[in-house]
């Protein structure tokens, strides 16, 4: 077995603890940075060889002193590899590998994976489909904006997750109003085109610049949606080799390849309109998507997107070959709700095709799969009635105080 590597992991919020125990399988020591905050979660100790802890959570992490203490740990120890395993940990983690010349991306790649201003301005420079779009750096350009394409519009931050912080504007008069009223923060989002369509996203793993795995998916009920309008959060594989499938695969690629993306994970979101049928690039990010996808991916295609990461990384640092594991073609969905119970009764969802449980308190989560497509769309339109009549709670999402 070649030497043992060393590894500084980030992330402020708790997971990726898949990631972890399979990187310590492959014989390497691994440190973990997290917030105080995550002081009480279940981390795979038994992986870790030291766990640091920031004051705060996120936004409030000192980067000078992150810097400090990873630099002090490197008066003893050489580390071989910075990962961020949380969206929000990708400028933490290249702000470290700038500073300390490790490998990896760094500050200006991470942005295109963070920041949608940018993402926006390199897809265009890349000819990549999408929306409309100005930043707020200059009122002659907003009012350009407006009067040239027609409302609505959706004013986003330019490097929260998800659908935190997302604006749907009406007309002229609310969009000046939601600008003005961001004072010196209005730099930090954009404004852009809302196109009416379904969203779809694609994971991905990536190697020395090549896609080595990627499957797509649909959401069925978007993220966005769920945050404006209340909801069940669901998503299931998209056929196979279909047109959808083929012209997604085909967009991410151009996504990756024209971002810079050398190694790693992607999860990565397209919008296909409803009035032309072009599908539109929206986000990307280098890293495993959230709300359980990667326990869907894992029950369509059998790989662990998790576990394959850290493959990854341990193949970079050691210098060694690697190939995606053998993979299965199932479909699969996943229905996601917070629910008023803590520990909900869930003996009346007994079929086959479950496959998951979402482990997590107030929450019901189910991951199905099965041969048909035709099938999970039906279990998962039946356990959406269901659940949204005996289960689910309306969560209000959080104003969005401090940006990135």
């Amino acid at each position: 077995m070649p030497p043992s590597k060393t590894f500084v992991c980030i992330s402020n919020f708790y997971k990726g603890t898949d990631f972890l125990t399979h990187l310590h399988q492959l014989g390497n020591t691994i440190y973990l940075v997290t917030s105080e905050k995550m002081k009480e979660k279940p981390w795979p100790t038994e992986a870790i060889e030291e766990i640091f802890y920031m004051p705060g959570q996120d936004v409030d992490w000192n980067l000078e002193h992150l810097l400090l203490g990873i630099g002090n740990l490197m008066k003893s120890k050489k580390i071989d590899a910075i990962v961020a395993l949380d969206d929000f940990d990708v400028e933490k983690a290249t702000y470290l590998r700038e500073n300390l010349r490790i490998d990896g991306m760094g500050q200006t790649t991470g942005r295109y994976f963070r920041d949608k201003l940018a993402m926006r301005m390199r897809s265009k420079s890349c000819g990549i489909p999408i929306p409309a779009f100005v930043s707020l750096f200059n009122d002659n350009d907003i009012n350009t904006f407006l009067e040239a394409v027609p409302a609505p519009w959706i004013l986003k931050p330019r490097s929260e997750a998800s659908s935190l912080g997302i604006v749907k504007l009406e007309d002229k008069e609310s969009a000046w109003i939601h600008i003005n009223g961001m004072g010196n923060n209005r730099f930090k989002y954009l404004l852009e085109e809302f196109i009416p369509g379904d969203v779809y996203h694609c994971d991905s793993l990536i190697k020395d610049k090549s896609i080595l795995f990627s499957l797509s998916s649909q959401y069925l009920a978007t993220p966005l949606e769920i945050s404006q309008e209340g909801g069940i959060f669901r998503s299931a594989t998209v056929v196979k080799n279909s047109e959808d499938d083929k012209r997604i695969n085909a967009l991410n690629e151009q996504v990756i390849k024209g971002f810079g993306l050398k190694h790693g994970v992607s999860h990565t979101e397209f919008i296909k309109s409803k009035k032309t049928a072009e599908i539109y690039f929206l986000e990307t990010s280098s890293r495993v998507g959230g709300a359980h996808l990667a326990e869907m991916v894992e029950a369509a295609s059998g790989v662990n997107l998790w576990k394959e990461w850290a493959c990854i990384e341990d193949a970079l640092v050691k210098a060694n070959e690697y190939a995606i594991p053998e993979t299965i073609e199932e479909n699969a969905g996943i229905v996601l709700t917070l629910a008023h119970e803590k520990h909900p009764d869930l003996s009346s969802f007994s079929d086959p095709e479950i496959c998951f449980i979402v482990p997590l308190e107030f929450h019901v989560g189910l991951i199905v799969k099965s041969q048909s497509h035709n099938r999970i769309r039906e279990l998962l339109d039946d356990y959406t009635e269901r659940l949204a009549n005996g289960f689910s709670a309306i969560g209000v999402q959080k104003k969005v105080s401090k940006l990135h």
